[in-house]
Parts: structure tokens; C-alpha cells; sequence
């Protein structure tokens, strides 16, 4: 006689290490070594692919070799804006051209693969946006079943344009969407869909996602080569996640930009709860912004696997945020002055960008590492009218200066109001130490969790002990 599963909240939670595990096809225990410590880039090689066989099977269905393109307009009006001899040059690199519209094609494409390789009949992704087009669109040129589990609603079952519009996307390619409300309803839906059907688990923090973003490193150091002789001295990344960030940052060291700085860039919801029921839809933004970034660089095992591969500290060098009218501001800026109607996502990074090069030399050189083509977000106003319609307020001003998460988006009146926010590094690696010490509730670590966090936060480890040291003091 089958035993019946409990599907009760409880009983699921307390499943869901044996869930995983067996919806991955990654025994992650091989990487552990002690305490907090384990062998980040031993779970790389070993669960990864080389860059050939990645761009062998991305090219299979039509992921990769995205165009890399030179914002000459929008350069000339930074050249007009900065100060002689400052203005440096951005180019973008054009993921819309991807299959489903986003980067996010790369990371799909190689956990899809995976599921095909394992013989696995379907998979399921949890996501609100660009991520759940791509595992749909991946999953339907493999052959595969696709369930898309997605969080959109708040109580009263409103839902934001852009999020309501990925999922018209999702059944479009033929997956099965599961809406469910802001909460930890998302987590237990996807543990219990994946129990039920044994599908795998097409987690955005697996190595086989980031190993699939590697080729967008790879792509941007060649082609900026190929375009102006010399790696590109800064990257810009929309920081939500990190997969993003940490994926793209590998690529360029595989083929040795080495110098290249590596800059997140966040939309600054700082005060907005994500899983607040009253803060859903009081933020404009689904993505890209700091309730994902923020808590996701200082506490990456978060997420729905064991050992998140994205592990964003290991990779940045600086971290800025900007703000909502910004993007949206940016948004139709580069519709008018470069024919690239695009999405928020990747003009999250560009606005990063526009105010980057303003400071730096007229021979230096910025990739935005990717814009999007992003359904209803591509139109400012849909999600302009929304914020309107929550209580919002929408104004023209100093974005910077005006600009209030949850009550007030300000819209620039004029692009030398484009800037951003510094949140200083060390302030993030104090706070990646805090959580640590919360989260074990222990002060003392060995001397392998020493070397660990070392590697992660990319301090030597007297540096670590030091760190150590003052955020437990401050704690007292």
C-alpha cells in the first residue's frame, strides 16, 4: 500500500532537503567541507561544462552571440554633459535578441539541457519574470514539460502589468503557470509541484545556470576587443540575485580581463519589504532592485538549493543604486536617441552606466552586460499608471535628491540629473559577516570558515578575523 504524501506546510518544509536533492541531479554534500565552508569552484568544474561545450549547446537553440552595440547618440550627449576629457564610452550588450527576450535564455538553456540529459520529463522554475519565458521557451525546443510557478499577486489579487504579462509569455511557449500570492507560498508550491511531478528543479542559483551566463562574460571581453582593441575597463550588471553579476564575471576571466572592474547596479527600494503583502505593489519594479540584491550579496544560500552558486561578493567591486524615475526616464531616452526600445531590467544597469562615464576618461570604455526586451515594462506607462493607482505619487524633480520607495517616484527633468547611490563595500561584507553570526549564532569560526569567508568576501584573513571581531563587539 502507497503511503500518501502530508502536503501540509510543515511536513513539505521539513521535506524539502530530500525534495531538492533529488530534483537537482547535484549531490551538493561532496562540497562540504566545514561548518559554512565548502568547495565553491569544486561544485563549479564538476557540475559545470568548458565555454566550448556551453556555446555548443546554447548555440543548439539559438542562445548566445548577442550583438554588442556602441550608444553613439547617448555618448555624444555624455560627452556634452562631463567635463573635458571625462565622458567614457558605453556600448551594450543586446540579450533581447535571445530567444525569449533576456540573458536569461543562457542560464535556462543549460538546466534545461541538464533535465533532458537526466531524463527528467519536465521542469518547473520559480520566478515572477524574464527567467519563466526563458525555461518555458528552452524547455519547448528540448521536448520537455514546463511548469512556471509564479508570485504576483497581493490579498486582494492584484497583480503588477509586467509580471501579469510574463505569464501570457509563459503559456505562450506552452508551460503550465502557477499564480500564487506574495509570501512563502512560492517556496512550498515549488517544493510540493516538484515532489508530485519529479521534474527538475530549473533553479536560477544552480551551477548549471551560472555556468550558462558564463558565455556572456566571454562575449563581451572578444567583442569589445574586436570593437576597440582592449577589454572593457568596467562592467556594468543589474545586481538582483547575482547570477547575473557572478556568471558574467567568470566569463571575463576566463579570458583574461582580468583588470576589468565589475560594477552591480540596484534600483533602490530600500524600506520596501519584498515579502510584505502591503510593500508588493507599492514597488514599481519586479527585479533588479535592492530587496533581491542587497540580502542576496550578504546572504547567498538563501535561496531554493543547498549552496547558491551565485555568490555575488566573490565578483563585484563597487555596488550603486539608482532610482525608479531613473530607469524609467532612461527607458524612453534610449527609445528617442537610439531606436532601442527595451526594458527596465537592463536600463537599470544603463542608468549606472550614463552616470559612471561622466566620471571617467573619454578613452575608457563601459558595457552595460545586457538589455531585455520585457513585455508591458518596456512601456513606462503601464507601470506608471499602476504606481498611480496604488497610491503612488509620480513627479518631475531631482531623483535623487526626491525620490521615496513606496510613496514617490521622481522623474528627472533633465539627464544631468542622472546619478547614483555608493553603498560602500565594506558595509556589505560587515553585513555578510552579521548574517552570519545571527543566522549560526556563534562568534568563533575555524580556521577552513576563516579561509571561506575570506574567498567570499575577498579579504585576507586577518582582515576576516578583524571583521570578525568588530561586528561582534557591535552586536553587544
Amino acid at each position: 500500500m502507497v503511503k500518501k504524501m502530508d502536503k501540509s506546510y510543515k511536513a513539505v518544509m521539513e521535506r524539502q532537503i530530500e525534495i531538492i536533492k533529488k530534483s537537482v541531479g547535484l549531490d551538493y554534500t561532496k562540497y562540504e567541507i566545514e561548518g559554512i565552508a565548502f568547495d565553491y569552484e569544486k561544485m563549479m568544474n564538476e557540475s559545470g561544462f568548458s565555454i566550448e561545450e556551453i556555446e555548443k549547446i546554447q548555440k543548439e537553440t539559438g542562445v548566445g552571440d548577442t550583438p554588442l552595440v556602441e550608444l553613439k547618440n547617448i555618448n555624444r550627449l555624455i560627452k556634452k554633459l562631463s567635463d573635458k576629457g571625462k565622458g567614457a564610452r558605453i556600448f551594450v550588450k543586446d540579450e533581447q535578441t535571445n530567444p525569449s527576450g533576456s540573458f536569461k535564455d543562457r542560464r535556462a538553456s543549460i538546466s534545461v539541457y541538464m533535465a533532458k540529459k537526466l531524463w527528467y520529463e519536465g521542469v518547473i522554475a520559480a520566478t515572477s519574470g524574464n527567467y519563466g519565458a526563458a525555461v518555458a521557451s528552452q524547455a519547448a525546443k528540448r521536448g520537455l514539460k514546463s511548469i512556471i510557478i509564479q508570485e504576483c499577486f497581493d490579498s486582494r489579487g492584484v497583480g503588477q502589468p509586467e509580471i501579469l504579462e510574463k505569464e501570457r509569455s509563459c503559456a505562450a511557449y506552452g508551460s503550465e503557470v502557477v499564480q500564487v500570492s506574495v509570501g512563502p507560498e512560492l517556496f512550498y508550491y515549488t517544493l510540493l509541484l516538484l515532489e508530485e511531478t519529479g521534474f527538475f528543479n530549473a533553479s536560477l542559483y544552480s551551477p548549471y545556470g551560472i555556468a550558462g551566463i558564463e558565455t556572456l562574460g566571454v562575449e563581451i571581453a572578444n567583442q569589445t576587443k574586436e570593437l576597440t582593441g582592449e577589454f572593457p575597463d568596467v562592467v556594468v550588471s543589474t545586481h538582483a540575485g547575482g547570477g547575473l553579476t557572478t556568471g558574467t564575471a567568470r566569463g571575463l576571466k576566463k579570458v583574461g580581463a582580468y583588470s576589468t572592474k565589475i560594477v552591480g547596479a540596484s534600483v533602490d527600494l530600500r524600506g520596501l519589504h519584498m515579502a510584505s503583502d502591503k510593500d508588493f505593489n507599492r514597488k514599481s519594479f519586479t527585479t533588479g532592485h535592492t530587496g533581491f540584491g542587497i540580502p542576496f550579496a550578504v546572504f547567498p544560500d538563501r535561496s531554493d538549493v543547498p549552496r547558491n552558486a551565485a555568490r555575488v561578493l566573490r565578483y563585484i567591486d563597487r555596488y550603486v543604486l539608482v532610482t525608479q524615475g531613473e530607469v524609467f526616464y532612461m527607458t524612453e531616452l534610449l527609445a528617442k536617441l537610439e531606436g532601442l526600445q527595451r526594458g527596465p531590467a537592463g536600463n537599470t544597469s544603463l542608468v549606472a552606466a550614463f552616470a559612471l562615464a561622466r566620471e571617467m576618461n573619454e578613452d575608457e570604455i563601459i558595457v552595460v552586460n545586457e538589455t531585455e526586451y520585457t513585455g508591458a515594462g518596456k512601456l513606462p506607462t503601464a507601470q506608471l499608471t499602476f504606481a498611480k493607482e496604488n497610491g503612488i505619487q509620480v513627479i518631475s524633480g531631482d531623483p535623487i535628491k526626491d525620490d521615496k520607495p513606496g510613496e514617490r517616484i521622481v522623474i528627472p527633468e533633465d539627464p544631468s540629473q542622472i546619478g547614483y547611490i555608493e553603498i560602500p563595500m565594506s558595509q556589505l561584507k560587515e553585513s555578510y559577516i552579521n548574517q552570519l553570526i545571527k543566522r549560526l549564532g556563534k562568534t568563533d569560526f575555524t580556521q577552513k570558515e576563516i579561509e571561506f569567508i575570506s574567498e567570499e568576501i575577498r579579504e585576507d584573513e586577518d582582515s576576516v578575523i578583524n571583521l570578525i571581531k568588530k561586528v561582534r563587539e557591535e552586536s553587544l
